[in-house]
């Protein structure tokens, strides 16, 4: 296990009641689906890294941020310990590009009712502690 415990921003973009996730490929989580996020960096606000990882792995620009919870996740198999900060990104035009391919293999907007398998373990961690924090 890592000594030191990471930040991660999860991005949460609702549109039309679909949620957009990616397929995670090439890092940890590989085969799981996830909202776009990344790794909070040192002197960053949380609305910041926000913006620049939907930006850097989507090319969707965010017009709104807001708060919406936290999650502990140990990803035990992989020796890895985040605190996940999730907000809720609106971004009400443009479409999801693949910009990272060695991370996601596809973005796709999935109903909250119907969400794809395997999810993330921070999105798993999100639904269990708050069932509806994506409706």
């Amino acid at each position: 296990m890592q000594s030191v415990v990471r930040v991660g921003v999860a991005v949460v973009i609702k549109r039309r009641g679909q949620i957009l996730l990616g397929e995670r490929i090439g890092a940890h989580g590989a085969h799981t689906w996830a909202t776009p996020g990344g790794h909070l960096e040192v002197g960053e606000t949380i609305e910041q890294c926000a913006r620049r990882e939907v930006l850097e792995e989507t090319g969707l620009e965010l017009t709104r941020i807001t708060q919406l919870d936290y999650t502990n996740d140990v990803f035990e198999s992989e020796g890895k310990h985040y605190i996940t900060l999730f907000v809720l990104g609106e971004c009400l035009e443009g479409e999801a590009q693949l910009l990272e391919p060695d991370k996601c293999l596809q973005w796709r907007w999935f109903s909250s009712d119907a969400l794809p398998q395997p999810l993330f373990l921070s999105l798993q961690n999100l639904l269990a502690q708050n069932p509806t924090g994506l409706s």
